[in-house]
């Protein structure tokens, strides 16, 4: 007796993406961490998974990865799409920058994605819930003088959002480097594209062309995972909806940083079959993550999250 065999007639039968074969993730749910890592065919030659042994290990490595792209740019324009979720690397990002008084003047942010209702309409900046409030506390504010210029930061408003895709190509166009910065979701998404969105897409190339989307709806266990880790378990504070870049921009990125710290500690997590799925199920728009191995980068993980998916009483 298993969720396979119990799925039909259930409650959440219909309730998962339709393109997900349930027997194939649980084939790579069972693999060994060597076979999980071992590298595919769709894998970019500079496609690397980094393992980290803690958080704090974690924050710091992928902070100074985000920190060296901005130093190696040497002044010149580099653009860089953002989440606000991983968050803590952003401080990192901050005290590296500082140490080396390095400036922001040359960098350009496009962060993925906000909160939303259905017609786009997002939460004011200075609301404690939104993205642009969490990027500006831990990341902008805190850079000071170095910070990026207020003009050349860009959020994810129904205004603002469709001009995106002319922006980042004029900047792509003048010879800036491209950098995507992510995490992935519960259901495999990046940003808040979910896998859920494949089905009104007729072909992949069609999908991949997709480059935003305004009030976007959101798969429950997106809403409760952000519930869980954002807003301690108090679900009527998240949006249904969000505003959210779409694969058109996000796989044109040409260097990508990632992170996976999806662990809630005692054994706890939520980001292993997430992770599993990205580095196995093979490139697809039902499983929205499984490009990232497609791009040039580093994701780094918390080894907890690649050790055996077994059974445990917490």
């Amino acid at each position: 007796m298993n969720f396979i065999t119990t799925l039909k007639g259930s409650a959440l039968e219909g309730f998962y993406p339709e393109g997900w074969d349930f027997e194939k993730i649980e084939e790579i749910c069972k693999l060994s961490e060597g076979e999980l890592l071992k590298r595919e065919a769709w894998w970019h030659k500079d496609f690397c998974p980094v393992e980290c042994d803690s958080l704090a290990d974690f924050e710091v490595m992928l902070g100074y990865e985000i920190a060296e792209k901005i130093e190696k740019a040497n002044g010149k324009k580099i653009a860089f799409i953002l989440p606000v979720g991983p968050m803590g690397m952003y401080r990192w990002t901050v005290f590296f920058l500082r140490k080396k008084c390095i400036s922001c003047k040359n960098v350009y942010t496009f962060n993925m994605d906000e909160w939303a209702d259905g017609e786009g309409n997002t939460l004011d900046g200075t609301d404690r819930g939104s993205f642009r409030y969490a990027m500006e506390q831990a990341f902008f504010n805190p850079l000071g003088e170095l910070t990026v210029p207020p003009e050349q930061r860009n959020f994810a408003t129904k205004e603002n959002l469709p001009s995106y895709p002319e922006k980042i190509a004029a900047l792509k166009k003048e010879g800036a480097e491209l950098v995507l910065v992510y995490g992935i979701g519960r259901m495999c998404h990046i940003a808040f594209w979910e896998p859920t969105f494949a089905k009104e897409f007729k072909t992949d190339k069609e999908w991949k062309n997709a480059e935003y989307r305004l009030g976007a709806k959101l798969h429950p266990l997106t809403v409760e995972q952000n519930a869980l880790t954002s807003f301690k378990s108090r679900t009527g504070l998240v949006s249904c909806r969000a505003n959210t870049v779409g694969p058109g921009l996000f796989l044109q990125a040409d260097y990508a940083i990632g992170g996976a710290d999806g662990c809630f500690g005692r054994g706890m997590q939520w980001q292993g079959m997430s992770l599993r799925m990205t580095f196995k199920y093979g490139p697809t728009p039902w499983v929205t993550s499984s490009y990232i191995p497609t791009l040039p980068g580093r994701l780094f993980y918390l080894k907890e999250l690649v050790m055996p998916l077994e059974p445990e009483c917490n």
